[in-house]
């Protein structure tokens, strides 16, 4: 898709960032007749949803949402989509604001059809980072299976080799590795910023073993495992091994609310493992589950019924306590931990053969925040002046949420950002 920076006037709006938030505001905007720029950095659509296996309340698989949603961005013209791109700068006020953008090149252009010859000759490797780095991928990649738009990558460290097999093999034209990067500026008169989040970095938590011992896995890791288009096809097996895992510990709050780390409640960590002792359950109904927690928090009717639900389990324990200790046993690859039963009072000393530390959602542009009149809280999250105007957060960019909060946020930050259009 050819975006001109003429394309847009300052009855435009900007939203920056595709996930679930992003993706929801525009089409909540374009919808009901306004012209939307979604600004995307990845190389797709979908943020933080497309690497889920299921999402709540309804366990529904990615595709339930997505799909049906990139159906309405294709069929509304009034949506642009701009994907490899980032804000470089933002100037101006509300109604009237000055937007450079840097587009990176991905090397494929828009005749791609997505057939995957280029992936066939393809022999240099990069590490999947949609995955988390537990596999490799060819240097020629479509993104994901949902990828929006469906094009393929080149990666910039591929070999001069590939890159002339790349070249030769496609029948459409589509790679160019003269691609550069360009910048164009946009003028918007509202900006809703729908960035995300991203895992806090567990390796960060010296006590917790992460990167140490290959048999403990972040929560988010075990998504992608669990998923069908992940490192293992879906099926739950330990990193180390591949071994069908008989007994998994959660610990819960694994760098959230610490005031080492992140010192709030991130939301959903507590029902994401609760979700994940379910997708264990169904792999292997013998299967022992650990689940160390400070407290559980179920926000909502449906959630505690979800809760209450998994509690029948006989196989799924839950430890109010926090773990202080992990090791490894390295004849085996088991983790070793040691927690405190709050309750009894006793010291806790376990053998588990997989660890899963449900580790917070930090605020995508925390550690790099954009060059735009923004406010941020201590923990990077975007402060929203509704007074002031112009500018919005919108889900996990605002506040830790789920997706069904994230939508309904984005929902009123599309109807603030059209506030802002029809003051002006």
């Amino acid at each position: 898709m050819t975006i001109e920076k003429s394309a847009l006037t300052s009855g435009s709006i900007m939203i920056v960032g595709g996930g679930i938030s992003g993706i929801t505001t525009a089409l909540e905007a374009a919808e009901v007749g306004y012209e939307v720029l979604l600004i995307e950095k990845e190389p797709s659509l979908g943020g933080r949803v497309s690497q889920l296996k299921h999402y709540f309340p309804k366990l529904c698989p990615p595709t339930c949402g997505l799909e049906i949603n990139y159906k309405r961005i294709k069929d509304n013209p009034k949506i642009k989509v701009i994907t490899m791109a980032e804000i470089e700068k933002v100037e101006g006020t509300a109604g009237n604001y000055t937007v450079d953008v840097k587009i990176s090149p991905r090397y494929v252009n828009e005749n791609c059809t997505a057939c995957g010859e280029c992936a066939k000759v393809c022999e240099s490797e990069i590490a999947d980072e949609f995955n988390f780095g537990m596999n490799r991928k060819k240097a020629a990649y479509l993104p994901h299976n949902m990828a929006f738009p469906s094009r393929y990558v080149m990666a910039p460290s591929m070999s001069a080799d590939d890159r002339a097999k790349c070249k030769e093999v496609c029948k459409f034209d589509a790679v160019d590795f003269d691609m550069q990067s360009k910048n164009l500026t946009f003028k918007v008169g509202a900006i809703v910023w729908a960035t995300g989040w991203k895992p806090y970095d567990a390796a960060r938590i010296d006590n917790l073993g992460f990167g140490r011992y290959q048999n403990i896995v972040t929560n988010m890791m075990l998504e992608r495992l669990a998923s069908k288009n992940g490192p293992t096809q879906g099926k739950i097996v330990r990193p180390s091994d591949d071994k069908a895992p008989a007994t998994i510990a959660f610990v819960q709050c694994a760098g959230s609310r610490d005031e080492n780390h992140l010192p709030y409640c991130s939301y959903i960590c507590c029902m994401a493992s609760l979700k994940h002792a379910t997708y264990i359950r169904e792999q292997y109904p013998d299967a022992k589950i650990y689940i160390y927690y400070i407290d559980l928090r179920t926000p909502g009717r449906k959630y505690e019924n979800f809760y209450s639900k998994l509690k029948q389990d006989k196989n799924v324990f839950f430890v109010k306590g926090k773990v202080a200790e992990v090791s490894e046993d390295s004849s085996t690859g088991n983790i070793n931990l040691v927690a405190e039963d709050t309750l009894s009072g006793e010291k806790v000393r376990q053998t588990v053969d997989m660890l899963v530390l449900a580790t917070g959602m930090q605020p995508s542009l925390s550690d790099d925040k954009p060059n735009a009149d923004l406010q941020f809280n201590p923990d990077g999250f975007v402060i929203n002046d509704f007074k002031k105007g112009g500018m919005f957060a919108a889900g996990c960019a605002n506040k830790p949420a789920d997706v069904v909060s994230s939508n309904q946020n984005a929902t009123g930050m599309a109807l603030k950002a059209i506030q802002t259009l029809v003051r002006r």
